[in-house]
């Protein structure tokens, strides 16, 4: 798989804030509600898409995902309204990918074959585990018995699926992630997401890690976690084509890697953001955070946008980095021209580019600017020093 500028395409991201309940792990935008309006909420989101295409003008919808929060929960039916405004404001052309996320409970899982018909054609899972100890540790309000049962479910409705997995968890033995794995691998994934555990500020796991409850694996363990991980997956058929996502050829989330590029994507609901080109420039855009307060937004002025302010070409530059260089094709050539009109050696500083290339960190040749593998593992320091 090679990158190109041309191929960054035009996103759609939908965020559904509401979930059943809070992870311990988890710092999205995700509340917990007893009761949700679903008419105004679909009013809302579809009035949402409309203000957006307004300011996007016409372009060529590339994916569609449904984030959040829990977009299971929502209503077979605002899935499907959502999907025919987008295909009425900006086109919709047949085999576009369309993703929603879904928790693997059996409540949820029975929703599937509703949200095919609504025009979803890939689903992501959120396995994050294959043990029962496991899963309670991390919150999950399902079983592993019921993991198993919804990714059946899920072949039979999707042409396409994902899951996700998290390790690095506290106690996890090199021995019992590789068993875990080699459990997930029977299942035959065309893409699988493998994160490490974090702990985010705010967070119970946050919490928890402060008053020295939670004690996650020392450093040197998880990036031999990471590096065995990596091995194991490409082994198998799946490399990593970003730091944390692997997929056969083909298999590939076509949405993430709009951001990942760096393409233009609209963020519609509750606390979404978008990178959005309209008069000539790029715009970051900010959606209103509080559910609530999102709405009445909404009611009052006819989308939830609280903040609008051009990309910098400094900011540009910085953020088309941090996220191409997590892709092992990292960042074409094509797409620095595109975003800011030169090649990466007039935009970089010169002699630290060479530094990281002699160091095995960075590879910068004709097709363009990627981290090795031991860059991505090291990212976030080469990030500061690059990008400083």
């Amino acid at each position: 798989m090679t990158g190109s500028g041309a191929e960054a395409g035009f996103g759609v991201y939908l965020h559904w804030p509401f979930c059943k309940s809070k992870c311990p792990y988890c710092d999205f935008n995700s509340h917990v509600r007893e009761a949700v309006d679903q008419d105004r909420w679909r009013q809302a989101l579809l009035a949402d898409l409309e203000h957006a295409a307004a300011k996007s003008g016409p372009r060529r919808v590339t994916s569609v995902f449904f984030g959040g929060g829990t977009p299971s929960l929502m209503p077979a039916e605002t899935v499907a309204a959502i999907i025919e405004k987008i295909d009425a404001l900006w086109g919709l052309p047949a085999g576009t990918e369309v993703t929603l996320e879904a928790n693997p409970t059996s409540a949820e899982a029975g929703r599937f074959a509703g949200f095919a018909r609504a025009g979803v054609n890939r689903l992501s899972l959120g396995v994050q585990a294959l043990n029962d100890d496991a899963l309670k540790f991390l919150g999950r309000q399902h079983s592993a018995a019921e993991a198993l049962g919804a990714l059946a479910l899920a072949r039979a409705a999707f042409g396409r699926i994902s899951f996700d997995l998290i390790y690095a968890r506290p106690g996890q033995s090199a021995a019992s992630w590789q068993a875990e794995l080699a459990e997930a691998l029977a299942l035959g994934p065309e893409h699988i997401s493998l994160y490490q555990l974090t702990i985010e500020e705010g967070t119970v796991f946050h919490g928890a890690w402060r008053r020295g409850e939670l004690k996650l694996p020392e450093e040197d363990d998880a990036a031999a976690l990471y590096e065995d991980t990596a091995a194991r997956l490409a082994a198998a058929g799946l490399p990593a084509y970003e730091i944390s996502n692997h997929a056969r050829p083909g298999g590939e989330c076509r949405h993430n890697l709009t951001y990942w590029r760096y393409g233009d994507y609209a963020g519609i609901g509750p606390g979404a953001h978008g990178r959005l080109s309209f008069d000539g420039a790029k715009h970051a855009t900010r959606q209103h955070r509080a559910p609530e307060a999102w709405l009445d937004l909404v009611d009052k002025q006819g989308h939830g946008w609280r903040q609008v302010e051009i990309v910098a070409p400094e900011q540009r530059l910085a953020e088309m980095v941090m996220m191409g260089l997590r892709l092992g094709e990292g960042i074409a050539r094509a797409a620095f021209r595109r975003e800011l009109g030169s090649e990466p050696e007039a935009l970089l500083a010169e002699d630290r580019l060479r530094r990281l290339a002699d160091e095995g960190y960075l590879v910068l040749d004709d097709a363009g600017l990627r981290a090795t593998p031991a860059g991505r593992q090291r990212l976030d320091a080469l990030l500061g020093y690059l990008l400083t």
